[in-house]
């Protein structure tokens, strides 16, 4: 994968009515992916570090990479097709003789979000995604100033 990027963050995660509206973006532009409710649920309590009582699916997937000597090293959300975001994860691997091996996995972009705030890794997004994606900074700042309960 050798195209532009753009680095966001998770700026807030809104409830809806059928899952969650994760903000992402940077000083420049907004956007939104909707994400399933479970996914949204797990990607506020990485960000509020939530402890919970037993691991969720992403802290089984984190405990297995971490087992193997793996972690995210960042997330692209690379395509966007007929409303539909795609994803790549980017695991870094070190095998027991120190060498290292960059892995790159087809993933939901909902679940790869999560993984990196988990993990606290860098989220990219491609420049011709970026070009494409609507800006939602108002619609952001006008549910801030309204009071809205927003994370992020």
């Amino acid at each position: 994968m050798n195209k532009t990027v753009v680095q966001v963050q998770v700026r807030a995660v809104l409830p809806t009515k059928e899952g969650c509206a994760v903000f992402l973006g940077n000083k420049e532009k907004v956007f939104i992916i909707y994400v399933d409710q479970n996914v949204g649920a797990a990607i506020t309590m990485f960000m509020r570090e939530t402890p919970k009582e037993r691991p969720l699916t992403h802290d089984l997937l984190a405990n297995v990479m971490m087992g193997l000597g793996a972690k995210v090293e960042r997330v692209v959300i690379n395509e966007l097709k007929s409303a539909t975001y795609f994803a790549r994860l980017i695991i870094s691997a070190e095998n027991e003789i120190q060498q290292r091996k960059l892995i790159e996995i087809d993933a939901r972009p909902s679940d790869c979000i999560a993984l990196a705030i988990q993990q606290k890794a860098s989220i990219f997004i491609s420049h011709d995604v970026w070009e494409e994606v609507d800006d939602m900074s108002d619609v952001l700042k006008k549910m801030e100033e309204g009071g809205f309960e927003i994370e992020g």
